[in-house]
């Protein structure tokens, strides 16, 4: 009942905050900036008069499956900052007023005061990110190729585990810090290092949280599930894991030490 009640109490409050509107609305905008940019250029530099006289300017042809990439890749970038931004404040902030506090003397467990937390965040990325890659899907399948449904689950199970382990680490450094901007900070920091480690290493790490995306490309391309995906995504789950037990332990080691 606990779990629950701050569960339904943190969608309640992202209800109110409008969350559930312009965080779809955002994640449809990201997901298919990139394939009408691409598919329209030509017919937006028509619009705006064109190139000078004796300018080549040929867009090359965009496969289907490179188009989906494209969405991908903004998810990557600008999806990743959104989602920080709306959990930077989940626990920090509450730590910050004093109100951590009078929920944990209920009493409240810890595990549990984390996890419902964690698990609505999850909720609220994982529609979002459903929503905007089906618009995105729709119109790849529309102005490039088709892409078949099934391979769209695909996309959605694999690349949803990445932005699950976002989710997961920005509740890590909320039970750290209690400055929501210093959350927000540190954990856009930790992904920037972890993608270094990744080109850097990408041949040795194969499983890395980060190469996720070009196995979903391989995927894509090859119509199968690689066992390197399914590595990298077992590696994914094991980190989400490992983050909630840590961030359980540095909440509970920060609470009691105050």
């Amino acid at each position: 009942m606990q779990w629950k009640t701050i569960f339904v109490k943190e969608m309640l409050e992202d209800w109110r905050n409008f969350k559930w509107i312009w965080v779809p609305l955002v994640f449809i905008l990201i997901a298919i900036m990139d394939p009408l940019t691409t598919y329209y250029m030509p017919k937006i530099l028509d619009a705006v008069g064109g190139l000078p006289d004796g300018t080549v300017f040929e867009i090359p042809d965009v496969s289907p499956v490179a188009a989906m990439m494209m969405s991908l890749s903004e998810m990557s970038m600008f999806g990743v900052v959104v989602i920080v931004a709306i959990t930077m404040g989940v626990i920090a902030g509450e730590r910050r007023s004093g109100v951590a506090e009078l929920v944990l003397v209920k009493p409240v467990s810890y595990l549990t005061y984390i996890t419902s937390k964690w698990a609505e965040k999850l909720v609220l990325v994982w529609i979002s990110f459903i929503i905007g890659m089906f618009a995105s899907w729709y119109y790849v399948n529309l102005l490039f190729g088709e892409i078949s449904f099934s391979a769209f689950l695909q996309v959605l199970f694999f690349y949803g585990l990445w932005l699950s382990l976002v989710v997961t680490i920005t509740i890590f450094f909320n039970t750290l810090f209690k400055v929501p901007g210093l959350v927000l900070f540190v954990t856009i920091a930790t992904i920037i290092m972890m993608s270094i480690i990744n080109q850097v290493f990408s041949h040795v790490l194969i499983w890395f949280p980060n190469n996720m995306s070009s196995h979903i490309g391989g995927m894509l391309d090859g119509n199968h599930v690689s066992g390197d995906l399914w590595g990298t995504a077992f590696v994914t789950i094991e980190v989400i894991i490992l983050l909630i037990i840590a961030s359980l332990f540095s909440f509970r080691g920060k609470e009691m030490a105050n």
